[in-house]
């Protein structure tokens, strides 16, 4: 017995040398020239895949304004993955991963060149430490990036007024996962938590492994959901999960002989010193400015944007006396008045006011299908277009702006799958789907250029102050100051008219098509099997007729 601790006391303290030699001088044997051919492959894969290869990354990140901080401009510096898109039109999209094809070809090429230039190396122990420090930043400040937007619940929002009374089989697969985590806002929080955890711990050496495994599964399952729900979204979460397992490569060989071998292991990390004062300083001050910007700065303004100006959902208040669901109890067009009738292509059966700049009605009409999902990064509330991303059926949705003092709506269509794009291609622009814009010659706009008046836009006022104040930002300004994309809407102008009480509505004007409607309406107030949260997104201010009474 006493034979057999000394014998392993000797093994444990000749093992302490050797880490504590590694620590030092990075020591560790020569490596097999399979081992390095293969760490060549890895580390130029891995490298590339940590660069933003798109030039407007670096434009954006020159043009942030740091004293007004948005919380886009940071997440998209958290956010990018390797894009080749001028191959785009040579190369098949399998599955969406051609990119990282090209990626590995690079490294192919770039490994076969490092092995006829680099053929004396013995091993690449310190390099394999600065490439696991490489991944553990980029999948840390990524995932975060990802994360907040679930702790504070904006990336599935809680259904819209027109959503819950969209029939269930006129919604995408990617939609109902979609809405299956919005009706359910804590759960949404907990995996957003989940992520949160994962990013803060590849900050830290010792809980390296614990980040990179939790990174691994829960990424790994949002993978399979995309997949699953074609929600368009599993580029990017194994993107993830392939910085997981390639962090998690580094430990399982020894967990294995631990765990499974049963044989003595001792974890031993190969790190450099620093051990002097600059060294110490370069390494704790960026260290420090990663973890205060992605994990304070990043949170803060995520918080202003849950508050005040929801990335998914519009932002500015609707008319407050007009919130709710409705009965179509008469509808007239051109004077002529159209019996209910469940087939109808033309009358409406339903309309809904949301609590933002949003009316919906029902149909008996097909729409074009938005198939993104309702992301992107639009400014102004008319792009915003989770409302209408993966709903089909006869919903129609349009925004408008509101002229109170006349009681005039000036609607547009939110689909933009509807539209005609007056040059340039409908791809161009985030937020739009991919399409050709149609021929010139073929495109007719029922409405002249100047169908809102001076006057009313100025009973309407300024769209981009309609927020809270703290809500303004930088951003938010220059997307306002650019002129929007010549994208021809089908267009409503309707005078509305309530009673006392508010629980009737009047709706005369001119449709689409500029027919004369009127529309009587009848507030219904509906009760659904849905528990609201109270952890709702934005700050419309107001309310309803009906929750005055």
């Amino acid at each position: 017995m006493d034979t057999h601790v000394k014998s392993f006391t000797e093994t444990a303290a000749q093992a302490g040398g050797r880490e504590a030699s590694g620590k030092q001088a990075l020591g560790g044997g020569d490596w097999s020239f399979g081992k390095k051919i293969g760490f060549r492959i890895v580390f130029l894969f891995i490298i590339l895949m940590s660069i933003p290869w798109n030039w407007k990354w670096y434009t954006d990140l020159f043009h942030v304004d740091w004293t007004a901080l948005h919380y886009r401009d940071l997440y998209d510096i958290a956010r990018f993955q390797p894009s080749f898109r001028v191959l785009g039109q040579w190369l098949p999209s399998w599955y969406g991963y051609s990119d990282w094809i090209v990626v590995l070809l690079i490294a192919l090429v770039g490994a076969v060149l490092w092995t006829a230039i680099d053929k004396k190396r013995k091993n690449y122990n310190k390099l394999y430490y600065w490439l696991l420090v490489v991944a553990r930043y980029r999948a840390g400040i990524g995932i975060i990036g990802f994360a907040f937007t679930k702790v504070l619940p904006v990336q599935m929002p809680y259904p819209s007024e027109g959503i819950l009374n969209t029939d269930f089989g006129d919604l995408t697969q990617q939609k109902i996962y979609w809405l299956s985590i919005g009706i359910v806002p804590w759960y949404q929080v907990f995996t957003g938590v989940v992520e949160l955890m994962a990013g803060a711990m590849l900050f830290f050496r010792k809980t390296t492994f614990y980040g990179a495994a939790l990174l691994t599964g829960a990424l790994g399952s949002i993978t399979y959901v995309n997949f699953a729900y074609e929600g368009g979204v599993h580029v990017y979460a194994s993107y993830f999960v392939l910085f997981g397992l390639f962090i998690l490569s580094y430990y399982i060989p020894r967990i294995y002989r631990l765990m499974i071998r049963e044989e003595y292991t001792v974890p031993v990390n190969f790190y450099p010193v620093f051990d002097k004062t600059w060294q110490l300083v370069v390494r704790f001050g960026l260290k420090a400015t990663v973890i205060v910007v992605f994990l304070g700065v990043l949170f803060y303004v995520q918080l202003l944007n849950f508050w005040y100006d929801p990335y998914k959902q519009p932002s500015s208040p609707g008319v407050a006396k007009l919130r709710g669901y409705y009965d179509v109890k008469a509808f007239y067009l051109n004077n002529q008045l159209l019996p209910e009738a469940p087939n109808d292509s033309v009358r409406w059966q339903d309309l809904t006011f949301e609590k933002w700049t949003t009316m919906t009605f029902k149909v008996k009409k097909t729409q074009a299908l938005d198939l993104s999902n309702g992301g992107g990064n639009p400014i102004r509330d008319i792009d915003r277009t989770f409302e209408i991303a993966g709903v089909g059926g006869g919903r129609r949705v349009f925004h408008y702006y509101a002229d109170t003092v006349d009681k005039v709506l000036y609607l547009q269509d939110k689909n933009i799958a509807t539209a005609s794009f007056v040059g340039g291609r409908r791809g161009e622009g985030e937020g739009y789907p991919n399409r050709q814009e149609k021929p010139a010659g073929k495109i007719v706009d029922n409405y002249p250029k100047d169908w809102i008046s001076e006057q009313a836009w100025q009973h309407i006022g300024n769209e981009e102050a309609m927020i809270d104040p703290r809500g303004a930002t930088t951003r938010r300004s220059r997307g306002f100051a650019e002129r929007p994309r010549k994208v021809i809407r089908k267009k409503m102008m309707l005078h509305y008219d309530t009673n006392a009480d508010g629980s009737e509505v009047t709706l005369v004007g001119l449709n689409e098509n500029r027919d004369s409607i009127r529309v009587v309406l009848e507030r219904r107030d509906r009760h659904y099997i849905l528990t609201k949260s109270t952890l709702d997104a934005g700050q419309y201010g107001g309310v309803s007729a009906k929750d005055e009474n």
